[in-house]
């Protein structure tokens, strides 16, 4: 066994920082708490290179005595707490006094700072060692905080972290839900000189969420309840059916005023969400709880992140129920902004199309079954007539042969299409089934750059979020490859002015697009995929003609057994299984 050896403080330094710190964004953090917990009311937040470069935070906090200075770099150094018995109390959202240390040991930091009394002062510290301290003029009060070069000594730290759009949304996913908790404050987050981030302080949190988010306040529902005998304050900002996203990127949950993340808070209430909107979108809500501090463990995670709540199980049935109510009974209708669905401009020949509510897919649409089904001799649509070659599968018993021979005798939960074939039974998830024919059809069109659109007669307004508006400008182009034009309308809108004949419901595609840090390096693939997946929904009715239409155009594809993210679309139940489990001999 190796001899056991005491660690080094520098290599300590460097271990515990990573505890704290593993990218710009849990600078940002930790530094932005800092200067609420100093009570500023204005923040600014500057960053180059994605904070690789450079992270300089500006808050008017009441400034840190340059008695103090020194001591916030140790580890450990904090003014929050001096007991165990604290926590039980704790309201501040730093405590540990772990986060400038864990900084500076992995970077190289100037912090100057003023308080009311005294004159300012600057420290400099680099890679845990300090360089100087010494008076600085400063023209207000608060701190000025700039961290360069992090990771400077840790260079398989730097290494791992990813590029610009993805570490610049990470740091907006951080700021944003502060931005929410603190309305009557003021937050500026710019990159590379251009403001991402400019708010002034709002009235209240609704306002401040439509802000930060370019969401439509009227279709927030707000409610604010107190349960006396709980001692537990909820209060709820609930988007109704017109806010519907690719992803759970406007859900915000929050603990005596501190962002934090709970699964079961998450599964609950987006379980509850699932009673008005389609499969595969979400909701956006904002729930902050209030209860006693000795109720809440924030001390299981190094970032504070998750919590740990006493009678959980007891809030969570409270926050459905809230949840519920609000959705059920005070939510509306379903809205459609800008662009009414038939109302699009059709090129010479072509008929006008119909965009039902519900399942939209090929099978649905008459004006896809009439672009792709071929026509007999009289020029009427035919199914019959498809160009399918049986004999290209051959007669041997392979699901493929038995696929092609099927007989459609049936369907369970308008989900599963149901097919005899010899003494087989054939079920099709119908959603995983179309996602595959649309994948295929609109990935060869754009492989041959042969996209058919659909100009909007009236364009599409499309609000984005600060991240959407990132990834937009990367993504712009290959947009426009994928038959959707897309303008800049004004600093916060883009107009879609035209969309793909194959795909439907464009804004969730658009957002689902412009959705993950991965967006910009999407190739032909992923970007079909992704489209895809957004545009069908599954959930309608088919009669025997659609089903049977569907079947042919599965077995057209080139992998027709597995929807493009590789599930299922096809399962065999054969006449001996059936047998066993009835018992049959």
């Amino acid at each position: 066994m190796p001899q056991v050896q005491i660690l080094s403080p520098d290599v300590i330094a460097k271990i515990a920082a990573g505890e704290a710190v593993d990218r710009p964004a849990s600078v940002v953090k930790e530094l932005l708490e800092n200067s609420i917990d100093a009570a500023a009311t204005s923040i600014e937040i500057h960053l180059k290179d994605a904070g690789k470069e450079l992270i300089h935070i500006k808050d008017n906090g009441h400034g840190i005595a340059p008695k103090d200075l020194e001591k916030i770099f140790h580890r450990h150094a904090t003014s929050k707490i001096s007991s165990i018995e604290d926590l039980d109390t704790l309201h501040s959202m730093g405590f540990r006094g772990e986060a400038l240390y864990s900084i500076g040991a992995v970077s190289d930091v100037t912090l100057a700072s003023r308080t009311s009394i005294d004159q300012g002062w600057e420290i400099h510290i680099k890679g845990g060692l300090r360089q100087n301290l010494e008076p600085q003029s400063l023209s207000q009060i608060g701190t000025d905080i700039r961290i360069a070069e992090i990771f400077f000594n840790t260079p398989a730290r730097r290494k791992f972290l990813k590029n610009n759009t993805s570490e610049l949304n990470q740091i907006i996913n951080i700021v944003i839900p502060y931005t929410l908790l603190y309305p009557e404050k003021s937050f500026v987050l710019s990159h590379a000189g251009k403001t991402l981030l400019d708010l002034k302080p709002a009235p209240s949190r609704l306002d401040r969420l439509a802000a930060s988010l370019n969401v439509e306040m009227k279709h927030f529902l707000e409610t604010d309840q107190e349960f006396v005998e709980e001692k537990i304050r909820i209060q709820l900002v609930l988007g109704n059916i017109n806010v519907q996203r690719p992803r759970r990127d406007l859900q915000f949950f929050f603990v005596n005023d501190r962002p934090v993340e709970s699964k079961n808070f998450s599964f609950n209430l987006n379980d509850v969400y699932k009673l008005i909107l389609p499969p595969g979108v979400y909701g956006a809500f904002m729930v902050n709880i209030t209860l006693d501090p000795a109720n809440v463990d924030v001390n299981i995670h190094p970032t504070k992140r998750e919590v740990r709540l006493k009678d959980e199980g007891r809030i969570i049935s409270i926050l459905r129920r809230m949840t519920e109510y609000q959705l059920m009974q005070k939510g509306q209708t379903r809205q459609v902004e800008g662009l009414p669905a038939n109302e699009l401009i059709f090129a010479p020949g072509q008929t006008q199309a119909k965009f039902n509510a519900g399942f939209q897919t090929s099978i649905s649409d008459e004006r896809l079954l009439r672009h792709f089904v071929p026509r007999n001799d009289n020029g009427n649509a035919s199914i019959d007539s498809l160009p399918l070659d049986f004999q290209l599968f051959g007669q041997e018993n392979t699901l493929q042969s038995k696929f092609s021979r099927a007989r459609f005798i049936g369907a369970f939960l308008q989900k599963y299409l149901l097919f005899e074939a010899d003494q087989s039974l054939l079920v099709v998830d119908q959603h995983a089934a179309q996602e595959r024919i649309m994948f295929e059809k609109f990935k060869n069109q754009l492989e041959q750059a042969k996209v058919e659109t659909q100009p909007l007669l009236t364009p599409l307004l499309l609000k984005l979020t600060p991240q959407e508006k990132i990834a937009w400008e990367e993504l712009r182009e290959k947009l426009s490859a994928a038959g959707i034009e897309t303008n800049q309308f004004d600093d916060e809108t883009i107009a879609i002015q035209s969309q793909p004949l194959l795909l439907k419901n464009i804004e969730l595609v658009v957002r689902t697009l412009l959705a993950g840090s991965d967006a910009p390096r999407m190739d032909r693939d992923s970007l079909a995929r992704r489209a895809c997946k957004a545009s069908i929904v599954a959930g309608d009715k088919l009669d025997v003609s659609q089903a049977d239409y569907q079947r042919k155009q599965l077995l057209e594809c080139k992998d027709p057994f597995t929807c493009p993210h590789g599930r299922p679309t096809v399962i065999e139940v054969t006449q001996n299984f059936l047998d066993r489990q009835f018992l049959r001999s």
